[in-house]
């Protein structure tokens, strides 16, 4: 048996001794660029990971093939929270201050000696899946050349005015104390069930009199600042138990349901407008606050609806957007009574230190809150409630909404410019463009970039202690100028340390953050060249690259962060061609989890049914197309025995007859009329179709559409071209046996070509054996379809045929009769099929039929099989089974076309020793026997059409 795996080992020992893939790269040609989005290596690849090799691997072999040069250089994404989460959990680090506590140099250089604890496990897996990519050369996003072009990108943008500063409500995690970005928030939702609580406040100037206001986050109530109603919604108040309550109309009955109520009066909302209540919490009403005319006060608010809670929001401002904005407007006091780390301050002295929103019990403090409020009486309700709520993608805390600093790109600038770019964006699939992408592009909003973390690339903004001026570095001679200082690492706790003095006399101090990290992933096409500081000239001719490939989630990420800088900075898209896959699933549909080992290992599988089988699988997958997949593992053993044996099979036949020496038949250059057998005009028909649709469909980046199609061929060429040749291989007709080996070599040396970008190592395997004219396949040109050769008239003439065909095997197998019994006629009936006659010689063939007719009729084909047996059509049978039975004992014995051998035989049946005599002849022919012999020994004994016979074969 032929051994996938040993022979792919092979190969990948023969391109790395023979330095096949720098060579595909070393030539003289125009660029083709490819972006390659960098993995973390801070865990072992997987199947995503995978998928997003096999799209990065095709389609640089595919432009390569057509003549460009494809530079594939790997990166590492070094910095950020997924390194620092896994320090803490070796240093034992709860809270950030901890990391402080130890010291930041500690920490990050901590982060630095992990960065790549995996990279050689990653490199085992690449390299075993075929995929050629430069991992000597790498580039890292911790490297100083690499953090320098970042500081370029953020002064460009700078100075382009992109850059500002500002306070605003954003998402942060307490747990890592630092914001997120838009797309990072995205990342973490998940369903949870919460608290929500409708509270009492009690107006001031009606004692008894209680507003209702339905909160989902009663941990925000002891930053309450005021209430908000709409301007045109209907309240009103009612009596219940002793008290009056004030809400909206129309959410009366829902709120009061199971109660009784009497309804006093309509309120309309500008009544309401400026009254004072009593706040739940009296922690800041004795302090000096900003504002505080305007504390507990009722406001009148556009986002107010009744279409939840009461028709009555609590406003605190240091807690949402909606909430400051009104905040600001309406010149409301502003209370933070939780601290970055998530913990009541101490002013709420009765819950002082407790985390608003615990990891483990998310809920735990919004219940306390209610307790305590339910003891003074102001609960009105409480109900639980399921919703979608944002936790961090890292660490997986919940989320909090906080007013913070933070630096911000200014997207709203960018976007009119980059939404007019983004049509030039080419996306496979194409729903992506106008839907996943296009839809969050037009929703953009400005992008926080400040994190208040360790290992990360430093905002490079200086600021004067004394006067405020700032200064921003767009580069290291820039810094070591100012400073006098020679600097060999811009991380943090080195950077931190460089000051220098300012103009007006004070000293200049780098600000403490760090940037979001997908500022330095959107800057990797400047970066990685170290651009403008070097390559200056490569990358402006290059820019934009040609492809890039990554899973839907980047849509929001980094194709999204790339496209903004990209508008930014060169006032054009990043890229213009985009694949985007989908997720791979275990089997079962669920996520796979190391920890449940629902999945089988990548390195495993690929051991045990190559790589090629594991690559074609899934570049035939709807995965390629941005839709998820359940992986499975029979699929690519599926792959294996239909398309790879299958394959090694036609050639191993080929083999078997073909001449010893090279056969370099010029079929492509030939005239359709120069291919005189039917077959193979219509396989090199095929053939050039296959190549013609395979290399349009790799132009419009579908690997799909130009994957399947090779599964298919094979199985037509194996099935049709192959099973109804064979007696031309096997014949004596020298000059028909020779146009079939040229056919057929011209076919599988083609083929190898064509398969080169999706199975690398079959396709290498091939063109090695057939001796191709390069040194590899790999560094062959990519075969041009001769569209001359492309016969409609055969492929349609031959469709039909293979119709009938189908059709015919039906009707036997209806009738219970098996394809070797000859029988004695076909009738086709059809107005319009007319099948010519060397055509109908295959279907007599196929069907094993004496006569094929055709006859005019009306509507769609059919079909009449004559099914009557006659004795000289059972004797024909019977010799087609003795036939197969003994070239079944020869496969057994393992021989060959040029082992001959001597057949004995015992029966004792009339009809079986009249058939030997007569068709003697025949079955030695076909058989390969030298002499056919009665035995009066007790032979083996074998079934013939219900008819017992003994069987010795020899070899001679």
């Amino acid at each position: 048996m032929f051994n996938i795996p040993d022979k792919e080992r092979e190969i990948l020992k023969f391109w790395a001794e023979h330095k096949i893939f720098e060579k595909s790269v070393d030539k003289k040609a125009p660029d083709y660029v490819f972006y390659d989005g960098p993995p973390f290596a801070t865990g072992t690849p997987h199947y995503g990971h995978i998928v997003a090799s096999i799209m990065k691997d095709v389609v640089p072999r595919y432009w390569t093939m057509r003549g460009f040069r494809v530079e594939r250089r790997w990166g590492w994404d070094c910095h950020g929270l997924p390194i620092e989460n896994i320090v803490e959990a070796e240093m034992g680090i709860k809270r950030k201050k901890e990391i402080e506590e130890i010291g930041v140099d500690k920490f990050n250089e901590s982060c630095r000696s992990k960065v790549l604890v995996y990279a050689d496990e990653w490199r085992k897996v690449i390299e075993r899946l075929g995929r050629w990519v430069d991992m000597d050369n790498d580039y890292k996003t911790m490297d100083k050349d690499y953090m320098e072009s970042i500081w370029w990108v953020f002064k460009e943008l700078w100075d382009k005015g992109y850059i500002y500063e500002s306070y605003k409500s954003m998402h942060i995690c307490p747990r890592c104390e630092t914001t997120l970005s838009q797309s990072e928030i995205t990342e973490g939702y998940k369903d949870i069930e919460d608290v929500s609580v409708v509270a009492k406040f009690e107006l001031v100037n009606e004692p008894g009199t209680f507003v209702l206001a339905w909160t989902t986050t009663p941990w925000t109530l002891p930053g309450n600042v005021a209430l908000a109603i709409g301007e045109h919604v209907d309240y009103i108040r009612v009596e219940s138990e002793g008290a009056k309550y004030i809400l909206a109309k129309n959410n009366l009955e829902k709120i009061f349901s199971g109660r009784e109520y009497k309804v006093l009066n309509e309120v309309k909302a500008e009544e309401l407008v400026g009254l004072k209540y009593q706040p739940l919490f009296n922690y800041y009403q004795n302090t000096n606050l900003e504002n505080k005319e305007n504390l507990y006060t009722i406001q009148s608010a556009d986002f107010v609806t009744v279409e939840d809670g009461t028709g009555v929001v609590h406003i605190a401002p240091a807690f949402g957007e909606d909430d400051m904005n009104l905040g600001r407007d309406k010149k409301l006091p502003f209370i933070q009574h939780v601290a970055y780390d998530g913990t009541l301050r101490p002013e709420v002295k009765d819950l002082y230190g407790l985390e608003v929103k615990p990891k483990n019990d998310h809920t735990s403090t919004d219940q306390k809150i209610v307790d305590f409020l339910a003891n003074k009486g102001l609960v009105f309700t409480t109900e639980n409630f399921i919703h979608s709520y944002p936790h961090c993608w890292r660490c997986d805390s919940p989320l909090l909404n906080y007013a913070t600093s933070s630096y911000f790109v200014d997207v709203t600038k960018i976007k009119p410019q980059a939404l007019e770019t983004a049509k030039n964006i080419n996306w496979t699939p194409a729903h992506i463009k106008e839907g996943r992408f296009g839809n969050w592009l037009e929703g953009a909003k400005d992008w926080s970039i400040s994190r208040q973390r360790f290992w990360g690339s430093v905002i490079p903004i200086w600021v004067c202690e004394k006067c405020s001026d700032k200064k921003v570095m767009g580069s290291i001679r820039e810094l070591e100028e100012l400073s006098g200082e020679h600097i060999e690492d811009l991380h943090k706790h080195i950077m931190d340390q460089i000051k220098f003095p300012c103009s007006c006399g004070g000293i200049m101090k780098r600000i403490p953050d760090v940037l979001d990290c997908w500022f330095e992933s959107g800057s990797m096409p400047y970066a990685q060249l170290h651009y403008p500081f070097e390559n200056k000239e490569q990358f402006e001719a290059n820019f934009p690259a040609q492809f890039i490939a990554e899973g839907a989630d980047q849509t929001r990420a980094w194709f999204y962060y790339m496209h903004i800088l990209a508008n930014a900075l060169k006032e054009t898209n990043a890229f213009r061609n985009v694949i985007v896959n989908g997720i791979v699933l275990a089997e079962d549909g669920k996520k796979m989890s190391k920890k449940l080992r629902n999945y089988p290992d990548p390195m495993e599988v690929m051991e045990k049914y190559g790589a090629d089988a594991v690559r074609y699988y899934l570049a035939t997958a709807p995965v390629m197309k941005a839709d998820d997949l359940c992986f499975s593992e029979r699929g690519v053993d599926e792959v294996v025995k239909k398309v790879i044996m299958i394959l090694l099979n036609v050639f191993s036949f080929y083999q078997m007859y073909a001449k010893q020496e090279s056969n370099n038949t010029k079929i492509q250059e030939h005239k359709k009329e120069e291919l005189k057998n039917i077959l193979d005009r219509w396989i090199v028909a095929k053939l050039e179709t296959l190549k013609r649709d395979i290399a349009k469909a790799y132009d419009e980046y579908d690997l799909v559409r130009a994957s399947r199609p090779l599964g298919e061929f094979i199985d037509e060429l194996s099935t049709w071209y192959l099973r109804r040749s064979r007696e031309r291989f096997k014949g004596e007709n020298e000059t028909d046996k020779n146009d079939a080996l040229d056919t057929l070599r011209y076919v599988l040396l083609t083929l190898s070509k064509l398969m080169a970008p999706v199975t690398p190592f079959i396709a290498e395997h091939l063109y090695q054996e057939l001796k191709g004219d390069k040194e590899s396949v790999h560094l062959e040109t990519w075969p041009i379809a001769n569209e001359k050769l492309i016969d409609q008239k055969v492929l349609d003439q031959m469709a039909s045929v293979r119709q009938v065909v189908e059709m015919g095997l039906a009707k036997r197998a209806e009738a219970g009769i098996k394809i070797r019994q000859p029988l004695a006629k076909l009738k086709t009936q059809s107005t319009k099929l007319k099948i010519e006659k060397e055509y109908l010689d295959l279907i007599k063939d196929e069907l094993n039929v004496k006569k094929v007719e055709q006859i005019d009729g009306e509507g769609e084909l059919a079909v009449e099989l004559d099914t009557t047996i006659t004795d000289e059509l059972k004797e024909e049978g019977i010799v087609r089974e003795l036939v197969r039975t003994i070239n079944n004992i020869r496969k057994d014995m393992k021989l060959t076309i040029g082992d001959r051998v001597k057949i004995n035989y015992s029966n004792h049946n009339q009809l079986l020793n009249k058939v030997l005599e007569k068709y003697s002849e025949e079955l030695k022919k076909s058989t390969l026997a030298d002499s056919l012999e009665k035995s009066s020994e007790q032979l083996e004994t074998f079934k013939i059409n219900d008819l017992e016979i003994g069987l010795k074969i020899e070899k001679i």
